[in-house]
């Protein structure tokens, strides 16, 4: 059964950001990780692009980034790529959310939902949205549905949502891997630059020490050490300020899909499993 993505008030292939730029898109509020990347390298390159035209004033932050070896650039993409992973699920979550405003179930009171008015219920999903199998609470109901037309087990629907939930909730959690790795690998090229900074600073310092017993010398020399120390924590200082900032983005994220999993078991509990009845005649052992 489909539906006309043109008819449908909610429509997966219109709605998606992946599908809208003609990519086929991730299920749920699963992110193209290649996407992403690309996204990474175009905001990377905004961003220094931004940074040659800023004034003299804002000169050590440009020498931040732009002043301190290769570890920066890999700072500011790693920390681009996090930016589009989290905005796009941002845009997916919204798109998912909207599923929580239909009800598919009708709202008669002598309603029951049971194997002979399962394909009711079908019906008006197919209704209401192209393929229900890209929206979490849609593919919820179908599954269970699906197995409540063809086994008749009424008593079955409840745990295969309750199932169901269980599922989702581990793809949602699949879903923040990429990010996990990326929020622990930031710091860590802070720290990387920071070592490449202190080798060199100290390393000169001591060819001077080998080269030289003049005291005005290994002071100068002392002085660069120092001025090179500076250089060197200037890569982790902008690696941990851009962990920080995605680790709590990626936390109200991933809370926010939390809580809308639990709306999704609240709907299905409310619309779904209070609505089953056992019609006459019917019983789990037939």
């Amino acid at each position: 059964m489909s539906s006309n993505t043109s008819t449908v008030p909610l429509s997966w292939l219109r709605s998606d950001p992946e599908c809208r730029l003609g990519l086929t898109a991730a299920r749920f509020t699963r992110v193209r990780s290649l996407l992403c990347a690309v996204l990474a390298l175009g905001i990377t390159t905004l961003f220094y692009s931004v940074l040659a035209i800023l004034p003299v004033q804002f000169e050590h932050a440009i020498d931040m980034f732009c002043a301190r070896g290769l570890i920066p650039y890999f700072i500011v993409f790693a920390t681009a790529w996090c930016v589009a992973l989290l905005a796009i699920k941002s845009r997916k979550l919204r798109l998912q959310r909207k599923a929580l405003n239909y009800l598919v179930v009708p709202e008669a009171n002598d309603f029951v939902l049971s194997p002979t008015t399962v394909d009711q219920v079908i019906t008006r999903m197919f209704s209401t949205v192209d393929d229900p199998k890209y929206f979490v609470l849609f593919n919820r109901i179908t599954v269970a549905l699906s197995n409540l037309r063809n086994l008749g087990r009424v008593t079955d629907v409840d745990e295969i949502l309750r199932s169901q939930a269980e599922h989702d909730e581990s793809i949602m959690e699949s879903s923040y891997s990429l990010l996990r790795g990326l929020i622990w690998a930031i710091p860590v090229l802070g720290f990387i630059g920071t070592v490449l900074g202190l080798s060199d600073a100290i390393g000169g310092f001591g060819n001077v020490l080998a080269t030289t017993g003049d005291m005005n010398t290994i002071s100068n020399s002392l002085k660069g050490v120092t001025a090179g120390l500076s250089i060197a924590f200037d890569t982790t200082l902008i690696a941990l300020v851009a962990a920080l900032v995605i680790q709590i983005w990626t936390t109200f994220a991933h809370k926010s899909e939390e809580e809308f999993l639990d709306n999704c078991t609240e709907y299905c509990q409310l619309n779904i499993v209070n609505r089953l009845r056992l019609m006459p005649f019917h019983t789990d052992e037939e």
